[in-house]
């Protein structure tokens, strides 16, 4: 990750949440403007994503503090 998305990353985390999700909407907004094919998936990006996704919706996933990495 670069410096500065770094820095805009942390400016948006000290964000209340309500101006979070504005802010993320607009980044997204000027992100498909720039690269309107930014969103779309391959098939086996779109399958791994609907996976993952539900595996969230369901808490199947493991917090990486959890995690045993010795």
């Amino acid at each position: 990750m670069s410096v500065i998305s770094k820095q805009i990353v942390d400016m948006i985390d000290m964000l209340p949440e309500s101006e979070q999700k504005l802010a993320f909407e607009f980044i997204k907004r000027m992100v498909l403007a720039w690269d309107s094919d930014f969103t779309k998936l391959t098939p086996s990006e779109r399958e791994r994503l609907i996976k993952a996704e539900k595996e969230i919706a369901n808490k199947e996933i493991v917090n990486h503090l959890e995690i045993e990495w010795n």
